[in-house]
Order: structure tokens, then C-alpha cells, then sequence
């Protein structure tokens, strides 16, 4: 690829990216209903964007070439374009997000799976002003339509014990949780 072609790339997946929410750090979970409780998993943020110019994962630079099995697992997917928010990873035997093996592993992982967690662009149809657990909804489904085994729904919990779930997920090896107020774009 030429020097023109890859500025010329870089300039598109910017122009493309949908700057994320960021999570903020909280001395404890919260309680009481009207949240949903994700596992969060060590990795790194990414959005996989499929168009008709191809797929892209963009963080805040175009990371399409270091993982090849994302691009051709979102590439599979039955829709004219997406953009999905989630976390690359890559786990142990056990299913645990492991970040060393991602950070240190090769330059073109082909280990990296991609943890998806939010759809903010569906066929053209902007769905950032949804509801979380609408687009949570539309993203299963799209999902579902293709069996893949390089991109996983990530589960979420409607549960009032927030604390409860934070442990469990401590326990087991996870970073810990994310929670998302229902309804909220």
C-alpha cells in the first residue's frame, strides 16, 4: 500500500469515528433497579465499522490490519453497514480476557476476538439516541443471524445488586463490571 493510499485511510477511519462514552470509576457499584451490569473485560476499545468501503476497526487510528479473524468475522455479518462498539481481547483457556496476550502477542493477531457490547449504527439507521437495552436488543439479533465465533455478545445483568455482581465477577478473574443506566442513549 502506498504512503498516499495509507494517509488517505487514516483520514477516512477519523473522519468515521464515533467518540465513545467513557466509563468513570466509581467507589462502588450502583444500586437499585434501573441499571444493567456488563462484565468488563481487559482489552482494547474499539469500533468495528462495516460499510460500503469495507470493515475498519478504529480506535482513535485505524486498527483493521492487526486483526485479521475481527475483520472477517464482521465482514460475515448479514447487514449493509454497522458500527459496533466493543473490546478486542484475547482469552486463556478458561475464557478470561488476558491483556498480555494481546498487548505482547503478534502484530497481526489472528487470536483477538471482539467483545461487543453496543450497536451504534445499524444499516444506515443511527441508533445512538436509542435506549442501551434497545440497541443491546438490535445487536443480539444481528449476531444471532450469523453464527460466528470472533464476535461475542456481551451478556448484561438487570439486577438491583449491583455490589453482588462486581464480586461474583472479581471472583472469577474479570477486571470487574461496567453499568449503564436503563434508557439511556
Amino acid at each position: 500500500m502506498s504512503l498516499s493510499e495509507m494517509k488517505r485511510r487514516l483520514a477516512a477511519s477519523k473522519a468515521a469515528f464515533v467518540e465513545p462514552c467513557l466509563p468513570t470509576i466509581a467507589s462502588k457499584p450502583p444500586a437499585g433497579s434501573g441499571w444493567l451490569h456488563e462484565i468488563k473485560h481487559d482489552g482494547y476499545r474499539l469500533q468495528a465499522r462495516r460499510d460500503a468501503g469495507g470493515v475498519h476497526l478504529i480506535t482513535r487510528n485505524d486498527w483493521t490490519s492487526h486483526y485479521p479473524t475481527i475483520v472477517a468475522a464482521v465482514r460475515a455479518l448479514r447487514c449493509k453497514s454497522c458500527i459496533i462498539d466493543g473490546e478486542a481481547v484475547v482469552v486463556d483457556d478458561s475464557g478470561l480476557a488476558t491483556f498480555d496476550k494481546l498487548r505482547y502477542g503478534p502484530r497481526q493477531n489472528t487470536e483477538a476476538l471482539l467483545y461487543a457490547f453496543d450497536l451504534l449504527e445499524l444499516d444506515g439507521e443511527d441508533l445512538r439516541g436509542e435506549p442501551i437495552e434497545d440497541r443491546k436488543a438490535a445487536l443480539a439479533k444481528l449476531l444471532k443471524r450469523t453464527k460466528t465465533f470472533a464476535v461475542h455478545y456481551v451478556e448484561h445483568l438487570e439486577f438491583d445488586d449491583g455490589e453482588m455482581i462486581f464480586e461474583h465477577a472479581c471472583a472469577i478473574g474479570c477486571e470487574g463490571i461496567v453499568s449503564k443506566r436503563l434508557g439511556s442513549p
